[in-house]
C-alpha cells in the first residue's frame, strides 16, 4: 500500500521537501525511552540519496559498520566521538564531518545528542561492482 507522497520502499515521491530539523528532533525525543540508546528517523530518500536524523542518548554507541555511499555527518545537538580509519574525532554542535564510501565507522554519544546523516547512495550498477574492503553485504559477497 502506498502512502501518499510515498512509494511503497519509503522514497519520496515528490522531489522537493522543507524540513524543521527542531521539530524534527522534538518528535524524536517524544518516542524515549529508546531499546537501543539511539534512534533514526528518515527524513529523505531517494534512489540516489538519504537523509536521517539519528538521536543518542548519552554512552550510546553505533558499532562499527559502513555506508554504500559517502556520508556526511553533522552534529546538530550534543557531542559524538566519530571514530574511522583509526582516528578518533570529537565532533560538536554545529560541526561536520564527511567519510568516503564503504569505510567503517563508530558513533559514540559523549552526551546527548542528535546528528543529520546523509548518504549520496550509489546507484545499484555501481553498488555491484564497489569493493566493499571486505565487510560488503552478504548479496555482494556472493556475486564477487
Amino acid at each position: 500500500m502506498t502512502t501518499e507522497g510515498f512509494a511503497d520502499d519509503g522514497t519520496m515521491l515528490k522531489d522537493f521537501a522543507q524540513l524543521d530539523l527542531a521539530q524534527e528532533m522534538l518528535t524524536s525525543e517524544q518516542t524515549k525511552p529508546w531499546q537501543t540508546g539511539h534512534t533514526a528517523r528518515m527524513l529523505f530518500k531517494k534512489a540516489d540519496f538519504r537523509m536521517v536524523l539519528i538521536s543518542m542518548e548519552k554512552g550510546s554507541v553505533l558499532k562499527e559498520h559502513h555506508a554504500d555511499g559517502t556520508i556526511s555527518v553533522q552534529v546538530l545537538k550534543g557531542s559524538i566521538r566519530f571514530t574511522a580509519q583509526g582516528e578518533t574525532h570529537t565532533l560538536q554542535a554545529n560541526s561536520l564531518a564527511a567519510l568516503g564510501a564503504s569505510i567503517k565507522h563508530e558513533v559514540e554519544a559523549l552526551e546527548e545528542s542528535a546528528f543529520l546523516l546523509t548518504i549520496a547512495w550509489p546507484d545499484a550498477e555501481k553498488l555491484q561492482t564497489m569493493k566493499h574492503r571486505e565487510y560488503g553485504t552478504q548479496k555482494l559477497r556472493q556475486s564477487e
